[in-house]
């Protein structure tokens, strides 16, 4: 790999890495900068016999350590390594590994158009078929391949984490209050069985989420491949990273900021609740004991015929419907019906009021082309939220376990 040294980069290269989540202290931006992550201490990750070391450095057999000394007699020159760039601990984008500096400016991903053109030349196309069928007898998997895409990438990483079940020791993330009402898992290893008939333990569960969400779709958009599957569930954090159905637009778009996603796509995302349903115990706060004075008075009252009580019970299905005109069409109605103050959730109707995503809504709801573009583009961000590459992780034979081997 050849890239220039840490200390050569311009101001505002170092700023595109602070938008990334590095960190830099300002004693740090020179020409023998060393480190960039304030309290990393020598942890291994300078010594030359190391794979994993921060630092591609020339750097003698018998030294381990980054000296000063060396670094002014030419010995070491400190690149990025290919192995490690290290992410703000508080970020979702926990680290992206394999990147190369001039990749991680621009933004790139590792992953690759046609990943499996050698190893499983149908994999999308057997994807895309079973989307297809499975649509045909289901249609509300339509909502179900969008959901899980944003659960699980959301959350740390594409990794298909979310589809783990609670087994020896590992606590699923579909437990969760936040995936309250998600359903049709099932219907991931049915596209999973059909991949293994055809190119066994080659297709991974993570991919088989990012295409599914992209194939739902009326027009078909080129997403990057080759994401490996989590050996472990990240329940414990899930409510750190995904939103609440009561929160605030402003908390709902700082989430999305914070995995690279814009006010604009974050709207486009929402309009996926076009092909949703809300569960009464998750709406039940805008009808009792008053109705909230932002939704219509007669979508009030129908919203209290599908929801009689103040107190429903969580395990029974009782729900309304984001669009009662094309429920299970993934289209622009959402909007016109928050325009019409006719959203379900708090954020839904927010969406219309708040200065930075009205026009955005307003937009969508007069275009339904605009929209699908920019929900495409939504996707493709979210869909490369700090994927496992390489050798990390593995590739599943069952989306809900890890491999015994």
């Amino acid at each position: 790999m050849s890239c220039r040294s840490l200390g050569e980069l311009e101001l505002e290269e170092v700023k595109g890495f602070m938008d990334l989540g590095f960190i830099f202290k300002k004693e740090h931006i020179s020409p023998r900068m060393i480190s960039v992550v304030p309290g990393l201490v020598r942890l291994g990750l300078y010594k030359n016999k190391h794979n994993n070391k921060l630092f591609n450095s020339k750097v003698p057999e018998d030294d381990d350590i980054h000296t000063e000394k060396q670094e002014e007699e030419g010995i070491i020159r400190p690149y990025l390594s290919e192995a490690w760039l290290i992410k703000r601990p508080d970020s979702p984008l926990l680290n992206l590994r394999g990147a190369q500096t001039k990749d991680i400016i621009q933004g790139k991903s590792e992953l690759q158009l046609n990943f499996y053109a050698q190893s499983c030349p149908r994999a999308e196309e057997i994807i895309k078929e079973q989307v297809t069928n499975l649509y045909k007898k289901h249609g509300n998997t339509a909502v179900s391949w969008v959901r899980n895409l944003f659960h699980d990438c959301a959350v740390k990483s594409c990794d298909a984490s979310l589809l783990l079940e609670t087994v020896k020791g590992i606590e699923s993330e579909k437990a969760s209050q936040r995936s309250f009402g998600m359903r049709n898992f099932k219907y991931v290893n049915t596209i999973k069985d059909a991949l293994e008939a055809e190119c066994p333990l080659t297709v991974s569960c993570a991919d088989i989420v990012a295409l599914s969400a992209r194939d739902v779709r009326r027009t078909r958009i080129e997403m990057k491949t080759g994401r490996r599957d989590s050996k472990e569930s990240y329940a414990a954090v899930v409510e750190d990273f995904l939103p609440n159905h009561n929160d605030s637009i402003s908390l709902v778009l700082s989430r999305f900021q914070s995995i690279g996603i814009d006010a604009e796509g974050t709207v486009a995302l929402l309009g996926g609740h076009s092909v949703g349903r809300v569960h009464c115990v998750n709406l039940v706060q805008r009808l009792y004991p008053t109705v909230d004075p932002s939704l219509d008075p007669e979508y009030a009252e129908y919203l209290k015929g599908r929801c009689p009580t103040p107190d429903p019970d969580p395990k029974a299905v009782l729900y309304a419907r984001n669009d009662r005109v094309t429920p299970m069409i993934l289209d622009n109605m959402y909007f016109k019906n928050v325009l019409n103050h006719k959203g379900l959730l708090l954020v839904d109707q927010q969406l219309a009021s708040d200065p930075i995503t009205s026009p955005f809504v307003e937009k969508m709801a007069a275009d339904n082309d605009y929209f699908h573009d920019q929900f495409s583009r939504a996707v493709l961000l979210l869909s490369e939220n700090n994927p496992l590459i390489d050798d990390q992780g593995e590739i599943r034979k069952d989306c809900r376990y890890v491999n015994t081997n």
